[in-house]
């Protein structure tokens, strides 16, 4: 039961995977518990314009090519004349949306979560007003998530489908002849490949010397190889610094990232993709006395509380990496932490994942950053040596383990892999529980599976993989 003081327990802003996570484990928990939401439908940008609609997409467009480009053919697989039907492929990506969407109202229901539809804006640390009415809770918890960051002097109209952002590249009614990708992150290579893989040229300009920023060096140098030989052209150490829409192209102006002479671009469609800010715009926060940091986060502690009483945040709004499942974990963390448990989030073991094809995935620390803590020992194992991507003729990658040289705990893992989202789970877990390389090596992995390159992987880090 709520405090008579309170309309609620915890109010949650935000309905993205962490705040919806959050208002159900509160729940749960037995907390009276409110969800403040103003758009359409639950699930933040994760569930109705990031993760799951580009997941679909990027499924359709392997299952075209590998349709029209032959490999099913390879396989004996006879298809005649291959055609594409983008509206028939959008609609499948709507009813995936509407099918989790739906799911989620229905846990709301279920653990009889209050959906306030609307923005939410605090009065005090324990007021808010949604859609006009004020609403107490006494704990508040702040889930607002991320947006796209703007690139200056080039204007995103999604609508008309030239200047695209990752929302507007979701919803495309054609297959640019031409498109250009405006940063090699994780969300412009993934749009970037469903698109080539329809039929589109496709261009990624990336001001830094290499693509996926923060990843592992070596993996982002194999990643620039592999989205070459797959036909895309890579500009990087280059910037865009003008756009210009005539009829129904647009002319980009490029420069090197040190400075330099300009070239010009053509293309049929732009899609700028340099990252995501933290929503606090119209959130109230200076009348609760809560200003962001330098980057626009809001600071926490370790059990995600403020330095507000009461007012606690997680996810992209805060510090770390914007990555849903980070803010899930946070979700579940923070509210044990108010129900009065002990709520954790190891930041140090979240993995990510490049759903390309391969797939790139990594946890923990890169080489890099394992050489500037200590001697580290590394083993590698190709994915042209596992017997599983052999047969199914999926053998670029590797796997790569780093580990402490000296006490042989695992620091970080990479793989460049057709299922290297699904294989760094394994490496997640064994990090989890403090493992050492050893204890991954001698761990019995089924045969034949592409897993197998993780113990290989594991073996090489003690100089003895079997099967190269």
């Amino acid at each position: 039961m709520a405090d008579q003081n309170y309309d609620y327990d915890v109010l949650v802003i935000g309905a993205g995977p962490g705040g919806y996570v959050a208002a159900v484990r509160a729940a749960q928990l037995g907390l009276k518990t409110a969800c403040a939401e103003s758009r359409e439908t639950l699930g933040g940008t994760c569930l109705n314009v990031g993760c799951i609609p580009s997941k679909a997409l990027l499924h359709g467009s392997e299952l075209f090519e590998e349709a029209a480009h032959g490999t099913l053919a390879k396989f004996g697989v006879k298809t005649g004349k291959v055609e594409l039907d983008l509206p028939t492929l959008q609609a499948e990506k709507a009813t995936a949306v509407k099918e989790l969407t739906g799911g989620i109202e229905y846990l709301f229901k279920k653990n009889k979560i209050d959906w306030l539809k609307g923005r939410a804006t605090f009065q005090d640390a324990h007021t808010v007003e949604v859609a006009g009415k004020a609403v107490t809770a006494r704990n508040v918890i702040i889930a607002t998530g991320s947006s796209v960051t703007p690139l200056p002097g080039i204007e995103v109209d999604n609508d008309k489908g030239l200047i695209v952002d990752s929302t507007g590249a979701l919803a495309l009614d054609r297959v640019p002849g031409h498109l250009v990708v405006v940063g090699g992150g994780v969300i412009g290579l993934e749009l970037g490949s469903v698109w080539r893989r329809l039929g589109a040229k496709v261009t990624v300009v990336e001001f830094l010397d290499a693509l996926l920023p923060g990843m592992d060096g070596e993996v982002r140098k194999e990643a620039g190889k592999l989205f070459k030989k797959q036909g895309m052209e890579l500009k990087l150490s280059t910037k865009v610094t003008k756009a210009a829409i005539k009829g129904k192209k647009v002319t980009l102006t490029l420069e090197p990232a040190a400075g330099g002479d300009a070239e010009a671009l053509e293309a049929d469609c732009v899609l700028v993709s340099i990252g995501r800010r933290p929503n606090t715009d119209g959130l109230g926060l200076d009348k609760i006395g809560l200003a962001p940091n330098a980057r626009g986060q809001i600071e926490t502690d370790h059990d995600f509380r403020t330095k507000i009483d009461g007012v606690w945040a997680i996810g992209d709004v805060i510090p770390g990496p914007m990555l849903a499942h980070k803010a899930e974990d946070e979700g579940i963390a923070v509210s044990e932490n108010i129900a009065g448990q002990i709520g954790i989030v190891n930041h140090a073991v979240i993995p990510s994942v490049v759903y390309t094809f391969p797939e790139i995935a990594g946890v923990g620390l890169t080489e890099e950053q394992a050489k500037e803590k200590g001697e580290i020992k590394v083993g590698k194992f190709p994915m042209l040596a596992n017997s599983r991507a052999k047969t199914n003729r999926e053998t670029d990658g590797f796997v790569k383990v780093i580990a402490d040289a000296k006490t042989d705990r695992v620091l970080g893992v990479w793989c460049i892999a057709s299922v290297a989202g699904t294989m760094i789970a394994q490496a997640a877990q064994a990090m989890e529980f403090g493992a050492l390389s050893e204890d991954i090596a001698y761990t019995c992995h089924a045969h034949p599976t592409h897993s197998e390159a993780i113990k290989e992987a594991a073996m090489a880090v003690r100089g003895k993989p079997i099967h190269i």
